[in-house]
């Protein structure tokens, strides 16, 4: 074949592709599917007020987990218009969201009748956390999850409104004053009984929580990273260097010091309490040096890490987490 007939069948050859384009009808574009954020897959009613939302979460590597909401009087599943003011309770390490309506009285209590109560789960271990993973992130990542994901959808769909005040025990308190601190303008106030307020507070409270951190068999470098290679993130997740950024809030404090007290058996101790106690009081040296000018302390000595103080520190302090919801107590 010589030169002019090659470049005469490659002329032909374009002449064809265009022809077939020009018949061909104009196929539809396909987009990328959008990212699916959180969403709920189910709903379910255990118990009078009380509903179990199953939410499946991009943050926790598209697990489903549950949120129980204690509902106020009014409230209607199929009434997306009504927002009330929301109490996020959050439980501590080795509970889940049913820990509070299972061990307290919080669902019997009046003064939350006008009030939507949140009750997130946290993981059996979770720190309230987006875990450091050598790193990398990724899931589990609990601070999106309750922070974003979940406070957006309970927002468009599920009657909570803008005004927000939280409070926890133990993991929870912890949780409940980095959340407070972390993002500010989430929350109105914020409550910590026997909180994980100051983990760097010696070598004991961090050997303390690095051995929660290691529960499960799981490498207790996942959560914040080494304690000195990376005290950083861990300085980011202690309440006690977060002071200042609670500075503009009511924050109540209360603790135990670990000896058996009015609700203990006879003779009980708690090295734990005894370790948070020290944190809690820390804490509350560190907000009066910040100025900070709305801190309640109930340092209550005898006591130890258990159910029935928690319960009676709920009510003690709910007075003022209602007043910054603007809610009768």
């Amino acid at each position: 074949m010589t030169a002019a007939s090659i470049r005469r069948a490659r002329c032909l050859l374009l002449l064809l592709a265009v022809l077939l384009l020009a018949l061909t009808p104009n196929a539809p574009s396909v987009a990328a599917a959008p990212a699916r954020g959180a969403e709920v897959v189910a709903v379910t009613q255990v118990a009078d007020r009380q509903v179990d939302l199953s939410v499946r979460s991009p943050a926790l590597g598209g697990r489903t987990v549950k949120v129980r909401l204690l509902t106020p009087d009014g409230w209607n599943l199929d009434d997306r218009r009504r927002h009330w003011p929301t109490l996020w309770l959050l439980h501590g390490c080795c509970g889940d969201y049913t820990s509070w309506t299972s061990r307290t009285d919080v669902a019997r209590v009046d003064s939350l009748r006008d009030v939507l109560v949140v009750m997130p789960e946290a993981g059996w271990n979770g720190w309230y956390s987006d875990w450091w993973n050598y790193g990398q992130g990724g899931d589990p990542a609990w601070e999106t999850f309750h922070t974003k994901e979940l406070r957006r959808l309970l927002e468009q769909d599920w009657g909570a409104g803008p005004r927000r005040v939280v409070a926890g025990l133990s993991m929870g308190g912890q949780g409940a004053l980095m959340y407070a601190a972390r993002h500010p303008g989430m929350f109105k106030a914020a409550a910590a009984y026997s909180g994980s307020v100051h983990p760097l507070l010696n070598d004991e409270s961090v050997n303390r929580i690095m051995g929660f951190f290691a529960g499960q068999g799981d490498d207790p470098r996942r959560v914040w990273g080494d304690p000195v290679a990376q005290r950083h993130v861990w300085a980011a997740h202690d309440p006690y260097y977060l002071a200042e950024r609670l500075k503009p809030i009511p924050v109540y404090l209360s603790c135990g010091d670990g000896t058996a007290g009015p609700l203990d058996p006879p003779g009980a101790t708690n090295a734990l309490e005894a370790d948070f106690d020290r944190q809690n009081h820390a804490l509350a040296g560190a907000l009066e040096k910040a100025g900070a000018r709305h801190v309640t302390t109930n340092f209550y000595g005898p006591g130890t890490h258990s159910w029935p103080y928690w319960e009676r520190e709920l009510h003690a302090s709910l007075p003022m987490l209602l007043g910054a919801l603007r809610v009768p107590s």
